[in-house]
């Protein structure tokens, strides 16, 4: 493969697109994040934002699939007895009337196993894809991520999934900190507020690049149609 035309500088850094050292993350694409009569929903956003970058990246998910690329889905979520979850998170939830933990249209909002916590069928996992649970918005924070991604060799990492400035953000900063050379598909994320999700892309780019780099969903493809 070639490498991505992005932006502030052609991904990876270290030469062409390696299938085999390369993850496809998707982050929290989650009922709870895009769906009718779950947690964001029943906060008063619109959906159509965070389900922006659900077709791309069903798109983007199938290339990965055909190429033997790794593929981790991230779901965010609490055990059923709130016992993971922080006070001020519950606090906060409950304040803003999307207690965690509350029944909702699509069962308790943000507990395991609930039909909310589900990732949507767009972008599903299939058998042997990794599933990483979380319970906070960092996808490396008290999971086995990182593990996964040593033992399979990983050094890359292509981040889809919502929202952009918080669970995305957070896991490629961390990501970036354990250094991991990292790329976001701007078409294949989405945030609850618009402009804040054009901010969360700049950051990105900032200082050279200083948690990776951003492309469209077009130009990853483009590299991967080259091989």
């Amino acid at each position: 493969m070639k490498q991505v035309a992005a932006d502030p500088y052609t991904w990876p850094y270290d030469g062409p697109v390696d299938p085999a050292r390369t993850a496809l993350v998707c982050i929290d694409w989650q009922v709870d994040f895009c769906g009718p009569g779950g947690y964001v929903d029943a906060m008063g956003y619109d959906l159509k934002l965070t389900r922006a970058g659900l077709e791309p990246t069903a798109v983007v998910l199938a290339a990965a699939r055909a190429a033997g690329m790794m593929v981790v889905h991230t779901r965010e979520g609490h055990l059923p007895d709130l016992s993971d979850c922080p006070p001020n998170k519950l606090w906060r939830s409950k304040r803003i009337g999307a207690g965690i933990g509350d029944t909702g249209p699509c069962g308790r909002i943000l507990v395991k196993g609930e039909p909310g916590w589900e990732i949507v069928p767009e972008v599903a996992p299939i058998a042997g894809e990794a599933i990483v649970d979380k319970p906070g918005k960092g996808a490396f924070y008290a999971t086995n991520l990182d593990l996964l991604l040593r033992v399979a060799g990983i050094a890359h990492l292509i981040f889809t999934g919502i929202t952009t400035d918080v669970c995305v953000h957070t896991t490629m900063r961390e990501a970036n900190d354990k250094g991991y050379e990292c790329l976001l598909l701007e078409d294949c994320t989405g945030a609850t507020d618009y402009g804040n999700y054009l901010a969360a892309l700049q950051m990105v780019k900032m200082q050279g690049g200083v948690f990776g780099a951003v492309a469209p969903s077009s130009a990853l493809l483009d590299a991967m149609e080259a091989a």
